[in-house]
């Protein structure tokens, strides 16, 4: 949701739901702690996902990707995390030729080594016009992140392209701490997203659809 220093991990708590390019964007007004929602946050995201030729990451399933673009812009590693799955983030560093294969550098190698050694070779690319918007309890913290994503994606294994529109909100800082809260908002959230006519994600994550998983 936003940027953190470097090497920092982070446990994401979120929902994804597969819609329609039509569908309108749901009303919130019924989620708990959430009195207002925040203006939209245009960003346009373009990650590149790397792994190795037998795809271990994919199989631990461990996603490595450098993205540019949004507030957290930067390398990535996403791991299996109790509750959710974790995040840790390291600075993006010099990009000459965003087209080019990305070269992973020594600590992202260092960090996923439990995993799978390298080379490491492109996987997948992933390109979003996402627009954001905070869910703001009275006080103005975010109770949660709603992100509206329209994705083109390319399997560069395969060389298969798709699109497809998204949605996913994510537990935000002012979010209820308790397992008992959590559950009562993210139900609160299934119901306005069912409502406006969104449906349960197909896949686990943009990598894996645009995987064909």
């Amino acid at each position: 949701m936003s940027a953190a220093s470097p090497g920092s991990s982070s446990v994401e708590i979120e929902s994804t739901y597969d819609v329609d390019v039509d569908t309108p964007l749901p009303d919130w007004s019924n989620l708990p702690g959430v009195v207002r929602v925040g203006d939209p946050e245009p960003r346009d995201l373009d990650a590149r996902y790397v792994d190795t030729a037998d795809t271990r990451l994919a199989c631990a399933g461990v996603a490595v990707r450098r993205r540019q673009g949004g507030p957290d812009e930067g390398w990535h590693i996403k791991a299996p995390a109790e509750g959710g799955r974790s995040e840790t983030h390291w600075p993006l560093g010099r990009v000459d030729d965003p087209d080019a294969d990305p070269v992973v550098p020594d600590e992202i190698q260092d960090a996923v080594v439990a995993w799978a050694r390298g080379p490491f070779v492109p996987l997948a690319r992933v390109r979003n016009h996402r627009t954001a918007y905070a869910l703001l309890d009275a006080e103005g913290g975010v109770v949660a992140e709603f992100v509206d994503d329209r994705v083109r994606a390319r399997d560069e294994r395969r060389g298969v392209e798709s699109e497809w529109r998204e949605w996913e909100v994510e537990l935000g800082p002012a979010g209820p701490a308790d397992e008992t809260g959590r559950a009562a908002l993210f139900a609160a959230v299934d119901a306005a997203v069912f409502a406006a006519g969104g449906r349960p994600a197909a896949s686990a994550s943009k990598l894996a659809r645009t995987l064909g998983y």
